[in-house]
């Protein structure tokens, strides 16, 4: 299977989305999305009833699919603001490795 860089999925979305889609209708879907991941983990932990038609598999592309749009449409670099993101994130929480120093040590 190909592998996917958030740089090539972005590419794509703003591809897709470059006329028509405002940042904030992206983001009522990706709400809309975020609301069937609900829905799902509800069913999946007993709380509703199975719908054998939902998957929260399906549904956290969703997501990922609308959260990565608005990047896109607002030319922002995922993988940049991930690595410096969690650069902060490593600091404030004391964690080590950050993601940049395990991408680092991958190679």
């Amino acid at each position: 299977m190909e592998q996917l860089t958030f740089g090539e999925l972005q590419n794509y979305l703003a591809l897709k989305y470059k006329e028509g889609r405002t940042s904030s209708a992206l983001f009522m879907k990706l709400v809309e999305e975020i609301g069937e991941v609900a829905e799902v983990l509800n069913q999946l932990e007993g709380r509703k009833k199975i719908n054998l038609d939902t998957s929260l598999e399906k549904e956290l592309v969703d997501v990922i699919h609308y959260a990565i749009a608005i990047a896109s449409v607002n030319n922002i670099d995922l993988t940049k603001a991930i690595i410096e993101k969690d650069k902060e994130a490593a600091i404030k929480y004391k964690q080590s490795p950050n993601l940049e120093e395990f991408l680092v040590s991958k190679k």
